[in-house]
């Protein structure tokens, strides 16, 4: 398997980031591979595809290298430069370094993408990097940067999340299950990948973890300097929104307030309910003080962030309503 050895003090300095590359790598995996894993992502595939496809058609050499780069099991390592891990580095930043790529560099990642099958011909050339780069950049600019707040929003929600889960539980509970095949094993060991791998050593590294809104994950580094584990957001953040409030509940609270109150059936942030609502955040707060007011709700804090739940008051009312819809 892949291991990562982490020392206690790599781990403790680690940290998450926003990375709108990641986030744009992870849309174009999604528009290769067209599946949706909710019906929000339905929607955005059924807006975007079809450019997509015709932009490929196109530039049939571009479409193959895609379709290289994505490979079976492993992405070709110029495809997802580590971030820099700066508060949010500029796309710009990551695709110049995509493109400062030496050709022979990226024959090489393309052909371990590939499983160490030959280069099929028609990538034989030294514009690879510059032409992925490209159309990493149209992704952004026609299917990403549109939406780019509500991502954002999503992300940094996580984010709020991830970082409560650190300071009740550790790191030992976010990274079990933070993307599929990832496993803290205790001992310093970081299980990343099935990949039959020799371990690889992390000490006095800056070790980053960046959350983007698709299904998708990888690994890379900038060995010793940086490593990075991309991983998807949880599926309540990315689903296209919360169900709607039962008629009696709404009526009595007002739409927006009750559907605040329904997704509180786990603790959430402020940055949480603005991203699976919609509302503003000074509209989300008005919401929690009534609700708290009305001892519907409580606060706690866990680390810097504050979190929210519904009290037993809460939870009867819920009930009560849901079971007279």
């Amino acid at each position: 398997m892949g291991l990562w050895l982490i020392d206690a003090d790599t781990l403790a300095g680690s940290r998450f980031a926003l990375s709108p590359l990641a986030e744009t790598t992870a849309a174009l995996i999604t528009l290769e591979r067209a599946a949706a894993a909710h019906p929000g992502e339905r929607a955005w595939l059924d807006a975007h595809l079809p450019a997509y496809r015709a932009r490929l058609a196109d530039d049939p050499v571009t479409a193959l290298l895609v379709r290289a780069a994505l490979g079976q099991t492993w992405l070709a390592d110029f495809l997802t430069p580590t971030p820099t891990g700066g508060d949010e580095p500029s796309l710009e930043e990551g695709l110049d370094r995509m493109r400062a790529t030496a050709p022979d560099a990226a024959r090489r990642d393309l052909a371990v993408s590939l499983g160490r099958s030959p280069l099929p011909a028609a990538l034989c050339r030294d514009d690879l990097p510059g032409r992925l780069a490209d159309l990493l950049e149209w992704v952004w600019t026609e299917a990403v940067r549109p939406s780019w707040p509500r991502r954002r929003r999503i992300i940094e929600a996580d984010v709020v999340a991830r970082t409560g889960q650190v300071s009740q539980g550790g790191w030992a509970a976010v990274l079990d299950g933070i993307r599929p095949g990832m496993r803290w094993l205790g001992g310093s060991r970081l299980q990343i990948n099935a990949h039959d791998n020799p371990p690889r050593a992390i000490h006095g590294a800056q070790l980053l973890f960046v959350p983007v809104t698709p299904v998708a994950g990888w690994v890379s580094w900038d060995a010793p300097h940086r490593y990075a584990v991309v991983y998807p957001c949880a599926g309540a953040l990315t689903s296209p929104g919360p169900p709607p409030a039962p008629d009696s509940l709404a009526r009595l609270l007002g739409p927006a307030r009750a559907g605040v109150l329904l997704l509180l059936d786990t603790p959430k942030s402020t940055t949480h309910l603005v991203a699976l609502t919609g509302q503003t955040l000074g509209s989300v707060g008005r919401h929690l003080r009534v609700l708290r007011e009305a001892r519907l709700v409580r606060r706690r804090r866990a680390g810097r962030s504050v979190l929210y739940d519904r009290t037993t008051a809460g939870e009867v009312l819920v009930a009560a309503q849901r079971g007279g819809r």
